[in-house]
């Protein structure tokens, strides 16, 4: 009798599970976020699905998948742009026909941040170097030297740097990867 009362809990493991999980798009690049430069822009990013995801289109147009991992997929994909604010439609299907959808705006600055050097001082060997750098949408970073600043982020960044040397070079980066370079001697 007993063995009969285990046909069914047998049984149950072997039905099969209903894949309830949606795609999960996630896009890397670029990497400013939502603001790109138009110049060789690729859109980045990877599917991610429990049973694997077999679709991408963006914008209605079909996307290859890179192999990857039955679970994960990765894309890469070269938009047309036009003018200066764009949006794009990621939509995403695994093999149980699943979907998911995600919109990204994308904004396209073509113009390199501004800077302006307001105080350089030379003791010996050692520069003192300050100055203001601004931006349309937002200064990412300074480096003076190749070394990174800790400055906060904004559209206008006051800075201060030390080094050694002749001269110091000065880069501003903005959020979409415009630079600006200064060397003051």
């Amino acid at each position: 009798m007993w063995p009969l009362l285990l046909v069914p809990a047998l049984l149950g493991s072997c039905s099969r599970q209903a894949d309830t999980f949606q795609p999960r798009i996630v896009v890397t690049a670029p990497e400013g976020g939502g603001v790109a430069r138009a110049d060789n822009l690729f859109l980045k990013g990877y599917l991610m699905d429990d049973t694997g995801a077999i679709q991408l289109t963006i914008n209605d147009q079909a996307v290859p998948l890179d192999s990857g991992s039955p679970k994960i997929k990765y894309f890469s994909y070269q938009p047309e742009v036009q003018g200066t604010e764009n949006s794009f439609v990621l939509k995403a299907r695994d093999r149980a026909g699943n979907e998911s959808t995600m919109t990204m705006d994308l904004n396209i600055d073509a113009e390199p941040p501004e800077l302006a050097v307001s105080s350089f001082e030379r003791i010996g060997k050692t520069i003192r170097v300050s100055g203001e750098a601004t931006d349309n949408d937002q200064v990412a970073e300074i480096l003076v030297d190749g070394r990174r600043l800790n400055s906060p982020v904004g559209t206008r960044v006051t800075f201060y740097a030390e080094t050694q040397g002749i001269y110091a070079d000065i880069t501003v980066r903005d959020r979409a990867g415009n630079t600006v370079e200064r060397r003051v001697e």
